[in-house]
């Protein structure tokens, strides 16, 4: 999976991460998970630099908001993509809000979800 496509998916349900990844794998995904808007930056100066980041806004310790204001003011990071996931309503305007490539309501879609990799990777 070396030419696989990198995906950060911040979120803060560990019951997703075995689920989401192993259907993204099996689409031929690589993913990495960070459960804030901390751990996300960390990863993210840590481990290269992935082709999109799937991040959820209502997180515990750095929410989404405040990691997509850090993200974007970060020359080396605000050129990676973002699509909101989250359960927090109002996503159309929050996408537009924090420049986000797009949005996806939870419950997600798993068909949606694929399509928004597919679409931004």
């Amino acid at each position: 999976m070396a030419d696989a496509k990198h995906i950060l998916f911040v979120e803060d349900a560990v019951a997703l991460r075995g689920p989401l990844t192993a259907l993204l794998e099996l689409k031929g995904y690589r993913v990495g998970w960070a459960a804030d808007g901390h751990e996300a930056l960390e990863y993210l100066r840590g481990d290269g630099s992935p082709d999109l980041i799937l991040l959820d806004l209502s997180l515990r310790g750095m929410n989404g908001w405040e990691f997509r204001c850090q993200q974007r003011q970060d020359p080396a990071l605000a050129s990676i993509p973002v699509v909101l996931v989250s359960g927090a309503g109002g996503l159309p305007e929050s996408a537009a809000d924090l420049g986000a490539a797009g949005y996806l309501d939870k419950p997600v879609d798993l068909n949606d979800l694929l399509e928004a990799v597919r679409r931004h990777c």
